[in-house]
């Protein structure tokens, strides 16, 4: 399963090759990035980090954490 991440608001990509089951939350993981710090946006509309991932492309959009 592929699925093509494009971050937000600078364009850059990340490929995710996982198995079928994954959670947005696994990819966020596999890149390095914090689940807490991130926003998933598949279609317009955010989803929740552990939805599995069925779409071919989502975007991420990267918040810092305050805390």
């Amino acid at each position: 399963m592929l699925c093509r991440f494009t971050l937000i608001p600078d364009g850059g990509a990340l490929v995710y090759r996982g198995r079928p089951g994954d959670t947005y939350e696994t990819a966020l993981l596999s890149f390095g990035l914090n689940p807490d710090t991130a926003l998933v946006f598949c279609r317009g509309r955010s989803v929740p980090q552990d939805e599995e991932i069925t779409e071919e492309e989502a975007g991420i959009f990267l918040a810092s954490s305050r805390g």
